[in-house]
């Protein structure tokens, strides 16, 4: 998998986790501040330069005023986004993380594509 396709498998993931968010927000008023969150996270992911430049906002106010849903934020996400967002993973993620990230790239380097979560799960599995 090589970065592109990376980028792009991060903003599918970033759509399901934003659209899922959005849906379960549904029944709450216009005007809710976790509704508009909802919405802001799926505006942010159309493309890469939104989500890099207002993810990292958008996943730190989940955190810190709506901590109960941070657990719906792929941790994968947090290790994508980068930044102050990495302080929401724990060591053995950010290890387990950075190693999946050296064999991609190893990976990438050989025209390989790796299995993204075959590769965690072994990583994770090892810890």
């Amino acid at each position: 998998m090589n970065d592109q396709q990376y980028l792009q498998h991060c903003l599918a993931t970033w759509g399901s986790f934003a659209d899922t968010f959005v849906q379960r927000c549904a029944a709450l008023e216009e005007g809710d501040p976790l509704k508009q969150l909802a919405s802001a996270c799926q505006e942010a992911g159309g493309d890469s330069d939104s989500l890099y430049a207002e993810g990292p906002g958008l996943v730190a106010r989940l955190f810190t005023s709506f901590p109960e849903f941070a657990p719906t934020v792929p941790r994968e996400l947090l290790w994508f986004l980068g930044g102050e967002c990495l302080h929401y993973l724990t060591d053995e993620e950010l290890e387990a993380f950075q190693r999946v990230d050296e064999e991609r790239a190893a990976a990438a380097s050989r025209g390989e594509i790796i299995d993204l979560a075959a590769a965690r799960a072994k990583l994770l599995k090892g810890q």
